[in-house]
């Protein structure tokens, strides 16, 4: 699985308003100078994520932007299906060699390999709160593991 930058800006952004208190707000400079990254790119994907309801906005001097829902309500697969395309239905109509269509449409082996890796994915990530990203890398890779040991899940780190 790749994350577009797309997504992992617009996590990063997040994970930015995650911890802010009741009436809290950042503005969009704050959050885009945190992450280094553009105020027109931050601007992008606030707006993107405020039109899905995971953010809120307030105009003026102490406007900004917070969470529209608590952190721990908030899960990565909700997030990331508003942040990218769905990958898997492209899936078909990307690998298509030199022909227009796939040759192995209607008959493939390889889909239910590429929607089998999907939907393991897809519950990993609905199963992850926002919130549980917070803290050191270390911390949420304890979380992490935590998560997948009570789903039955094994995961395996490269060295």
């Amino acid at each position: 699985m790749k994350v577009s930058a797309q997504e992992e800006y617009g996590l990063r952004c997040l994970l930015q308003l995650a911890p802010l208190g009741e009436g809290e707000y950042l503005t969009l400079t704050q959050i885009a100078e945190r992450e280094g990254i553009s105020a027109a790119n931050a601007g992008k994907l606030l707006w993107i994520l405020n039109k899905a309801g995971l953010v809120t906005s307030i105009r003026g001097t102490k406007g900004g932007y917070r969470l529209a829902r608590a952190a721990s309500e908030i899960h990565l697969d909700e997030i990331i299906k508003v942040l990218d395309e769905d990958v898997l239905a492209s899936h078909c109509n990307s690998y298509t060699g030199v022909l227009d269509a796939c040759v192995h449409t209607g008959n493939c082996g390889i889909r239910p390999v590429i929607v089998g890796l999907h939907d393991v994915v897809q519950r990993a990530m609905a199963s992850i709160t926002l919130a549980q990203l917070l803290g050191t890398e270390s911390n949420v890779e304890t979380t992490l593991h935590q998560i997948s040991s009570l789903s039955g899940q094994t995961t395996h780190r490269r060295a």
